[in-house]
């Protein structure tokens, strides 16, 4: 009989698997913004209507209102029982199941129970010793730590004690066999006994997304080495896989950010001056398997490391995983030989908040990193500088931001855009995207430009005016549509001219008085438009909802004004790359209207 599975093996199993990456292997999926779309599999459609939510690990159809999480998923796409798809997910994941049939796996289980309390326990033995030892807390305090910070993460220390924790947790019952299996002792080199891995250290708990304690960090009280010191591998912590701060900027709800740090006091220091979404990974290189779990909580990805060189390599590992992983990060710049600890301490949160704004992307971050290393004052340097850039280049998928870069770049070294363009696309290269080098080589460049971002000219009776004149007739209907509505949407809103000035005139009115005059409406509009007021008195509406059909009308209205908007930006970039000998000014606003483009069609693509 199988074992009745308790709530949190359930959400161990849930967290464990990412639903995107479930769902892709059924249909096809497009990110949209921080979403991702594709036809539903539940019902034929020809629109994609089905939406999966990676950061809330859920799906939801809009056509025909099917909904839930991975395992609900596989159940209705696989006609599976909630078991039967549970124990698929927990393979998928390497979590072991408490079966009462198989002693194997209830043993494993049981033993990983084991090592969860035992680390938790260790965890409560470092806090308490903390608390009552001058030593550390001193030094918490020379690094500006109070006890709120102490209290958030957990903080300990660890006595400089041979064997204090190995008796303490031995009295709690626990075996040298677990406590070395779950890293907290080590054995000696001539195997006669079990020593304390951790002593006279400040003390980090590793917490996971699930709030379980699955290793530490130490550190020492001075400047001797190792400084830190990090629990082994162990069957319940694997560093690759996880993220030290990761906890709490799961539970924070006020941002969609995530600032990936180097080291355990800049989680620490960025929390205390209110930064708390800050995350670090553990003593080894950034992996792929943290930047999937990274995904699941955020939107907005920045990079902080030290700014020496090691940092900076470091930076631009980062930089390529989260790119694999359609993770669109920004590396924000401190000052030579500060870490974000030492920097937010000196400058303050304003301070570090302005950095945050003028992070750079990948392509800008390259630039600035081979004009660091490249003199490109020489001939040799600047076709070495334009090179190496191209590289990079290759990478980009739209043809707007790539005229920006190769604009910029031919400005500042003064070698031609052609030339730029042939060391991108000129070569054979697998990074290379075969539709978009077609389109460069087999037309001119700039005239190709120019025919993809000449502005839609849309209907006169497209979706947005169809709405204007629907809003205004359940206006005409109902104050309670004025009342909800004039907060939110002014008459300067309406985007035709004509609706725009019987609005004015509704609106008025409605402010002098509970019951519109016709009348006096009409009387004060010239002939033409209340002609227009008169088709839209007579519009047949037929509304099943009225609060619903007023939001999607505005939405509509907004949408449209949007689209407006993002193809004048199209004009002016347009413009503006056209432009030969672009001043440094002229190259610094064609990036400031791109990147206010991208910001414009990531909305328009995040609402359509």
């Amino acid at each position: 009989m199988p074992y009745t599975y308790n709530d949190e093996v359930i959400n161990d199993i849930r967290e464990a698997n990412n639903i995107v990456d479930i769902i892709s292997n059924y249909i096809e999926l497009k990110q949209i913004g921080s979403n991702y779309k594709g036809l539903c599999p539940f019902h034929n459609e020809k629109t994609p209507s089905f939406i999966v939510s990676p950061n809330k690990q859920i799906f939801h159809c809009f056509g025909c209102g099917e909904g839930g999480d991975s395992i609900t998923f596989l159940m209705k796409h696989r006609n599976l029982t909630f078991i039967e798809a549970l124990k698929e997910l927990a393979d998928r994941a390497n979590i072991i199941l408490p079966e009462t049939d198989n002693d194997v796996d209830k043993k494993k289980y049981d033993e990983r129970e084991k090592l969860f309390n035992l680390n938790r326990e260790a965890a409560l033995y470092f806090y308490n010793n903390l608390k009552s030892s001058q030593k550390a807390l001193k030094y918490l305090k020379s690094r500006n730590i109070d006890y709120k910070i102490i209290n958030k993460f957990g903080l300990g220390y660890a006595k400089d004690s041979w064997d204090d924790l190995l008796k303490y947790l031995k009295g709690k019952g626990y075996s040298e066999e677990l406590l070395y299996k779950v890293g907290l002792i080590v054995q000696r080199k001539d195997k006669s006994g079990y020593y304390n891995r951790f002593r006279d250290r400040i003390i980090f708990p590793i917490i996971n997304t699930r709030g379980k304690v699955i290793g530490f960090g130490g550190r020492v009280l001075d400047n001797t080495q190792p400084k830190y010191l990090n629990s082994p591998d162990t069957p319940v912590f694997n560093k690759g896989y996880n993220l030290y701060g990761i906890n709490v900027l799961k539970n924070n709800k006020s941002y969609d950010r995530a600032i990936l740090v180097e080291g355990y006091m800049d989680v620490i220091s960025l929390n205390k001056y209110g930064i708390d979404y800050a995350t670090a990974s553990l003593g080894t290189a950034f992996t792929e398997s943290q930047a999937k779990l990274l995904k699941k909580f955020a939107k907005e990805f920045y990079i902080c490391y030290d700014s020496d060189e090691a940092g900076m390599r470091a930076t631009e590992k980062a930089l390529e995983i989260l790119y694999q992983q359609d993770i669109k990060a920004r590396v924000i710049i401190l000052p030579k030989g500060k870490d974000p600890d030492d920097y937010i301490k000196e400058r303050g949160k304003k301070a570090f908040e302005e950095a945050i704004d003028k992070s750079l992307n990948l392509v800008d971050y390259k630039i600035y990193i081979y004009k660091k290393k490249i003199d490109t004052s020489t001939t040799e340097g600047k076709i070495k500088f334009t090179k190496a850039i191209a590289q990079f280049l290759k990478k980009i998928k739209n043809s707007i931001e790539l005229d920006v870069y190769l604009n910029e770049i031919s400005n500042s070294t003064g070698i031609s855009v052609d030339a730029i363009k042939s060391e991108v696309f000129g070569r054979k290269s697998n990074n290379v995207n075969k539709s978009y080098k077609d389109k460069y080589t087999k037309y001119d460049y700039r005239n190709n430009i120019k025919d993809r971002i000449i502005p839609v000219k849309y209907s006169l009776e497209s979706g947005h005016l169809i709405s204007e004149k629907s809003l205004i007739n359940l206006l005409l209907k109902d104050k309670n549509v004025y009342n909800k509505l004039k907060e939110q949407f002014s008459y300067l809103d309406f985007y035709n001219e004509d609706n725009r000035k019987i609005a004015e005139v509704i609106y008025r009115k409605y402010e002098e008085s509970e019951v519109l005059d016709m009348e006096e409406i009409f009387s004060e509009l010239d002939e033409n438009i209340s002609g227009k007021l008169k088709n839209i008195i007579n519009l047949n509406l037929i509304v099943d909802n009225k609060e619903k059909a007023v939001e999607d009308y505005i939405e509509k209205i907004n949408y449209y004004k949007l689209r407006i908007k993002r193809d004048k930006l199209k004009q002016d970039i347009r413009q503006l790359s056209d432009k030969k000998d672009k001043s440094k000014g002229e190259v610094e606003k064609l990036k400031a209207l791109f990147i206010e483009f991208t910001h414009l069609d990531k909305e328009l693509k995040i609402n359509h």
